[in-house]
């Protein structure tokens, strides 16, 4: 490992599903000469991309779990995170975005900027990440990389910048034409390992001396030196990739390259560009708060000799144990160090250090500042700061979007059940978006992520990983039980078997109430029940308040009043009066005219304005009422009221109805009666598996 910490880029490989991430570093790894052969993502040899590990990543061809690795090139050292492109996997970019300094974008040339192309834009926004955008597949029919750069600014507000031209597009597509050095780039060999320089075609020269010009503007705006020269006419290579460099720093500039991964076109100089513009580890200001100091920020340098100060940023709890991925931004981690878990207080001993390439694993001694490095063996959670002894700072958190879907899962016998329960132990602590609880009304357990695809995944790794056969089905919703109407109640119970009895008469009626969930009052008076029995009244009342007469469901918005009763001086006893109160309950219940009420939850859509009415349409069906509409720059953002038990599946419908641009957060809002249609079915049910369980 070299540590010339200027020599050090760690970038991130982020883009749209399918646009070529995996195939991409595929290619920069058989270049830089980790890998020796190529393997394709969805390949005929049954190996699959070395990025994607996964038996499941193989299978269906995506890239579930962001993977780490390293290589060389060009006397730099490349640390480089492939990421996930499906939104369902959204917080394994976040958090890669988090650590990373610089990221390529990925853009399809035929499907340009899309949906996720958006939400990875808004997350390297998010941490001021800087990035170059490597227009992949020219070689496919109706690639347009000028469409592509047009809508980078249109539809991301990037100030991108061609630093290359294609020669010939679609199935003519032979290079590049480095517009800095003003050269034609060829990809020679069996997987275009030979680069052939040469002059530019006569053809495209002029369009290359144009789109030079435009790229000299682009960069002039941030140097006056290259400003001086472009009026001399003399404008060099490195004063213009200084620049470019400059500006792509302050994300003020986006360099545009051009190739074809699969083809093992244009591969190579985008590794001489990520070397020379994505910033080293003393370019980024990375910032620290200081817990003994009202938690004030706190600039942090790449010095490897100043205290140290990292931040685990991701976790895989593997056969041997948890493996910990860590970010040094500050002083170097060594083997047998002792450091401080900063949110636990706890000192730990760094027992082996490694390094990452894709799922294998190389011993080292030293991870210096600005370097990934991954711990063994060390318990902690996501986002915990490891810090030097006496050293008090604290790296900020990461945002977590807040799960979207729920499932309810069951064992199959005993055996699952042990299993399902370590998976869903290891899978919480390594995933924050992935949820889990049991449920206290329907004794469901309920596993909460972002999306259909999200919870599949997992379902499918509790069974290969943990051979727990489990199945799945929607969670129930929790409804309740209220009455309408006042209803009185006289109830006397009694019951002689020899011996004390049992007597307790309690008299009293009930109503509905929208001031709190349960309201019991005492108003008997001159004795007529012994002061001492009013609270067994009142435990015999909530007890009939958990499973409703109706539907079983728990009763809420009732009062109930007791206001005459008698007991007996022998028989009378907290028994008594509690069954006199569950039979009164009963008596007046069905009196009061019972209904059902379903939650109703507070739906925000945000979406691109030409999706508007599809968005109405799809919550106007599932018995939603639209609050609100309120526009945006190009988004449109929808407020309604939506029943809980018709959102179920909505997070794909929602992406299928706006090509995945859209998305949508739900909070619970309120409880109303559900319609008459809905009440009858769910009794029908409810007596079907009544019928079933007898």
């Amino acid at each position: 490992m070299q540590n010339d910490i200027r020599k050090v880029r760690n970038i991130g490989i982020s883009a749209h599903i399918d646009a070529g991430k995996t195939t991409l570093t595929e290619r920069i790894l058989y270049y830089t000469k980790r890998i020796h052969t190529i393997h394709d993502v969805k390949g005929k040899d049954n190996v699959g991309a070395t990025m994607d590990f996964m038996e499941l990543e193989k299978e269906r061809g995506i890239t579930i779990a962001s993977a780490a690795t390293y290589c060389e090139w060009n006397n730099h050292t490349i640390n480089i995170i492939d990421t996930p492109g499906h939104v369902d996997f959204t917080v394994e970019v976040e958090r890669s975005l988090r650590v990373l300094d610089g990221a390529v974008l990925v853009l399809c040339s035929v499907g340009g900027v899309q949906s996720q192309s958006i939400t990875v834009d808004q997350q390297m926004n998010r941490y001021g990440v800087p990035c170059i955008a490597f227009i992949n597949k020219c070689d496919r029919s109706g690639a347009n990389p000028s469409r592509v750069i047009r809508q980078l600014r249109e539809k991301l507000g990037h100030n991108a910048v061609a630093m290359q031209i294609p020669i010939g597009l679609e199935a003519d597509f032979e290079g590049v034409v480095d517009l800095v050095a003003m050269k034609a780039f060829y990809f020679d060999g069996n997987n275009g390992e030979d680069i052939r320089v040469e002059e530019i075609p006569k053809e495209l020269l002029s369009q290359a001396k144009e789109k030079r010009e435009a790229l000299i503007d682009a960069a002039a705006m941030f140097s006056d030196e290259l400003t001086e020269a472009a009026l001399e006419d003399d404008v060099s290579e490195d004063l213009l990739y200084e620049a470019i460099r400059r500006a792509a720093l302050t994300r003020e500039i986006t360099p545009v390259l051009m190739g074809s991964a699969y083809k093992n076109k244009g591969v190579q100089p985008l590794l001489d560009v990520a070397t020379k513009i994505l910033p080293c580890p003393l370019d980024v200001k990375n910032e620290a708060l200081d817990a003994e100091n009202e938690e004030e920020r706190v600039l942090l340098s790449a010095d490897p000799k100043a205290p140290l100060v990292s931040l685990a940023f991701k976790l895989e709890d593997g056969l041997y144990g948890q493996l910990t991925y860590v970010r040094v931004y500050q002083g170097t981690l060594a083997k047998g160090d002792t450091i401080v878990n900063i949110r636990t207080g706890k000192k730990v001993k760094v027992g082996r250090l490694i390094r990452m390439h894709a799922n294998q694993m190389e011993d080292i001694d030293i991870t210096p500042a600005g370097y990934i490095g991954a711990l063994f063996g060390i318990d902690c959670a996501s986002g915990d700061t490891f810090v030097a002894p006496g050293t008090n700072l604290c790296m900020t958190s990461m945002y977590v979007p807040e799960p979207v879907i729920s499932l309810a899962i069951s064992p199959k016998d005993n055996k699952a059940e042990v299993n399902m329960s370590k998976a869903l132990r290891r899978f919480t602590k390594e995933d924050p978006t992935f949820k889990t609880y049991v449920s206290k009304e329907t004794g469901d357990t309920v596993i909460s992520g972002m999306g259909e695809l999200h919870l599949e995944v997992y379902v499918e790794r509790m069974r290969r990983e943990y051979d727990a056969e489990v199945t799945t089905g929607m969670p129930r919703v929790a409804y309740r039980e209220t009455i309408t109407r006042k209803a009185e109640f006289d109830y006397t119970h009694k019951k002689q078997t020899g011996g004390a009895g049992q007597f307790g008469r309690v008299g009293g009626y009930m109503e509905p109430t929208k001031e709190e969930d349960f309201l019991f009052e005492n108003k008997v008076t001159g004795g007529a029940i012994p002061t001492q029995f009013i609270p067994a009244c009142e435990k015999s009342f909530r007890k009939c308040l958990l499973k409703g007469p109706k539907m079983e469901f728990p009763v809420t918005g009732i009062r109930i009043v007791v206001n005459d009763g008698a007991s007996h001086s022998v028989d009378s006893s907290e028994m008594a009066f509690q069954a006199a109160s569950r039979g009164a309950f009963l008596e007046a219940y069905f009196k009061a005219k019972p209904v059902i009420h379903e939650p109703i939850m507070k739906v925000v859509v945000e979406t691109p304005t030409e999706f508007q009415g599809a968005i109405m349409g799809s919550l106007n069906q599932r018995r939603g009422m639209i609050v609100g509409t309120q526009e945006e720059a190009h988004m449109c953002v929808i407020e309604a009221r939506v029943p809980l038990a018709a959102m179920f599946g909505y997070s794909t419908v929602l992406r299928s109805a706006t090509q995945g641009k859209a998305q949508f957060t739900m909070e619970f809002a309120s409880y109303k009666e559900v319609p008459k249609t809905v009440s009858e079915e769910l009794m029908k049910k409810a007596a079907e598996e009544r019928k079933n369980v007898a």
